[in-house]
């Protein structure tokens, strides 16, 4: 049922997106090796500006993470206000 005030009350999964980017980082930076290693310096550099926007992207994840409640709700608060009609 919407309500009306889903920006004010939406929830974002942040752990699911922590553990996206450390695989997007993972990959990128086995990516970057690999190209430099073959001698691609193109792609080892597109997949180290991908690693820095995937670090950035971590980096930010983790200091809401920290941030607590405001940025990640617990269980018990309601993602929306109860219907009362």
């Amino acid at each position: 049922m919407r309500t009306g005030n889903e920006p004010i009350t939406a929830r974002s999964p942040l752990r699911l997106r922590l553990w996206l980017g450390i695989w997007g980082l993972i990959w990128t930076a086995s990516g970057t090796a690999v190209f430099a290693w073959a001698a691609r310096p193109g792609w080892a550099a597109a997949c180290g500006v991908l690693f820095l926007v995937v670090a950035v992207d971590v980096v930010m994840i983790i200091r809401h993470i920290r941030q607590g409640p405001h940025y990640q709700p617990g269980r018990d608060v309601p993602p929306y206000e109860p219907d009362h009609g």
